[in-house]
């Protein structure tokens, strides 16, 4: 895929290389966490890390396994994300919290966490949702930072995917059925008319939403606990990294970047700590009141 040129940077062609052997893919695997860059810290800032998904870890399905969470740190690399008065990035922000987070799941028996990007490199949206996909995560939980023109603005937020969005995005997953022997939890389209896939594909994101929702709400209601509320409901819009038709995901505005206090607080290892806990019991609480989600441990 191709970059627009950002600020130093001119046009850039990114190629992914991918083993064809599923053997030696496994052989040849890297020592690093899932998704971790192949290429070395100085390289971030113009690239992105591969999918290294781990063969021999690949989880379950709901019910019938290890309950995985996809974490999606916002921007990174060349994209900073919102710059706070004092000058710290929306991007370092969200990936300590990621972070954190992260190391919070894994600790709990019967469920992990796999980041999108655990270092400073720039991942295309489209991307973050397609390595959600392929780790078969049952939750996918992206992590931003907000900022507005105005200053005064503050609070947390937690977003979903709005109906108008769904709408197009189911047409746009339909367009790529040839593409997709696997798009919706184990539900092959491939070979089905345009009406049933479509029909399947509306099924599985209405199931989707309503799930987001449910998730939503319960970690809204936990980071109600640690900071104000830009709203007190979950809000609505079209973000991409909430369009996979079978993953139930939510946006978390962790705070106002663009707000001094809130600054100073996104950047206190306190406060990223607490936000982490309250995503983390927000997950929990939505894993504990699923019936169709396994249970282990």
């Amino acid at each position: 895929f191709a970059l627009a040129p950002v600020d130093q940077y001119g046009n850039r062609l990114v190629v992914d290389l991918y083993p064809t052997d599923p053997l030696l893919a496994l052989l040849t695997k890297p020592s690093e966490p899932d998704f971790a860059p192949r290429h070395s810290s100085a390289d971030h800032s113009s690239s992105y890390g591969p999918e290294q998904v781990s063969i021999d870890r690949a989880p379950a399905r709901p019910g019938t396994g290890t309950f995985t969470v996809a974490l999606d740190p916002g921007h990174g690399g060349e994209d900073p994300g919102a710059i706070g008065p004092s000058g710290h990035y929306e991007k370092t922000v969200v990936l300590s919290i990621g972070r954190l987070l992260k190391k919070k799941i894994d600790a709990i028996a019967g469920m992990r966490a796999v980041l999108t990007r655990d270092a400073d490199y720039f991942v295309p949206l489209a991307q973050r949702v397609a390595k959600a996909r392929k780790a078969k995560a049952d939750l996918f939980v992206s992590i931003h930072a907000d900022a507005w023109i105005k200053p005064e603005a503050r609070g947390s937020s937690v977003f979903v995917l709005s109906e108008q969005s769904a709408s197009s995005s189911t047409a746009r997953w339909l367009a790529k059925k040839q593409n997709e022997s696997d798009l919706i939890g184990g539900v092959n389209i491939a070979n089905k008319d345009n009406h049933l896939a479509r029909t399947l594909l509306d099924l599985s994101m209405a199931a989707t939403m309503n799930d987001s929702i449910k998730l939503g709400r319960a970690v809204l209601g936990a980071v109600g606990n640690i900071n104000t509320l830009h709203k007190s409901t979950i809000e609505k819009a079209g973000f991409a990294v909430l369009k996979a038709p079978d993953i139930p995901s939510i946006l978390v505005e962790t705070a106002f970047i663009s707000n001094h206090e809130e600054e100073a607080r996104l950047i206190d290892a306190g406060y990223q700590d607490k936000m982490a806990n309250a995503i983390l019991s927000g997950v929990r609480r939505y894993y504990a009141e699923s019936p169709s989600v396994a249970k282990n441990g």
